[in-house]
């Protein structure tokens, strides 16, 4: 089982809002934020700066793009001080825990993957308490390749040691999570928040908490062994003739 983190385990969404509006006194810079990050992001996964780098040119945009033409320690100054907003403001969804102690006491290997820099996500899942759940974690900024490129899933796989056929992964976007893991060859689970999905294209499946996952599973992979588990010996939910 392949889990992205942010705003699938990790209401990122919800923290960086509160950040931008505790510095700015605006309430609707989310989107322009989100879309000068997808902007920067790309130019990370294209291999033309490192995430440090971009997380100074995507502030510098985003000051000059609300009218606050900073020089580069003001832009440092912004940008720690959302970060220490950002770390006091991280939460999780309701529904993630109970989903993940499902995962655990079923069994099943769990990767986080996600296109982020190393030591900023990995001090986000060790802080929330989410590391003692992974058998495995898969970061963008470390590994120099980032979702959808197959090659992000098939590394993840491998850490596992399982075939892309018996993984299954679950996110927030539908290009870069869903659609990707099934042109990688995983199963493909688009997890829809927001109720804005009209029909999953061909290949994926949609849910909109992670409550609905564990049914999913055993519904429509446990007849293919999927997802792959963490030992033939672990005490895990059985179903369809000792398969999950």
């Amino acid at each position: 089982m392949c889990l992205d983190i942010d705003d699938t385990l990790i209401d990122c969404t919800a923290a960086i809002r509160l950040s931008l509006s505790a510095l700015t006194g605006q309430n609707d810079l989310w989107p322009l934020w989100d879309l000068i990050t997808e902007e920067h992001v790309a130019l990370v996964v294209a291999g033309e700066i490192d995430y440090a780098i971009m997380h100074h040119k995507r502030t510098e945009c985003f000051l000059a793009e609300i009218g606050i033409l900073a020089d580069e320690e003001q832009v440092k100054g912004f940008e720690r001080r959302r970060r220490e907003i950002l770390t006091r403001s991280w939460q999780l969804f309701e529904d993630v825990l109970p989903c993940l102690e499902w995962l655990r006491a079923a069994g099943v290997l769990v990767a986080a993957v996600t296109n982020a820099s190393g030591a900023h996500q990995r001090k986000k899942i060790a802080d929330l308490g989410l590391a003692r759940f992974f058998d495995h974690v898969a970061i963008a900024g470390e590994l120099g390749v980032a979702k959808p490129d197959p090659a992000m899933f098939h590394s993840v796989c491998l850490g596992l040691g399982c075939d892309p056929a018996q993984a299954v992964h679950v996110g927030d976007k539908l290009d870069t999570d869903a659609i990707g893991a099934r042109d990688a060859g995983l199963g493909a689970v688009w997890l829809d928040r927001d109720g804005i999905a009209e029909r999953a294209p061909a290949g994926v499946h949609t849910i909109s908490g992670l409550d609905e996952l564990p049914e999913l599973l055993v519904s429509e992979f446990a007849k293919l062994g999927v997802p792959a588990q963490r030992a033939t010996e672990t005490p895990a939910f059985t179903v369809r003739n000792g398969v999950l």
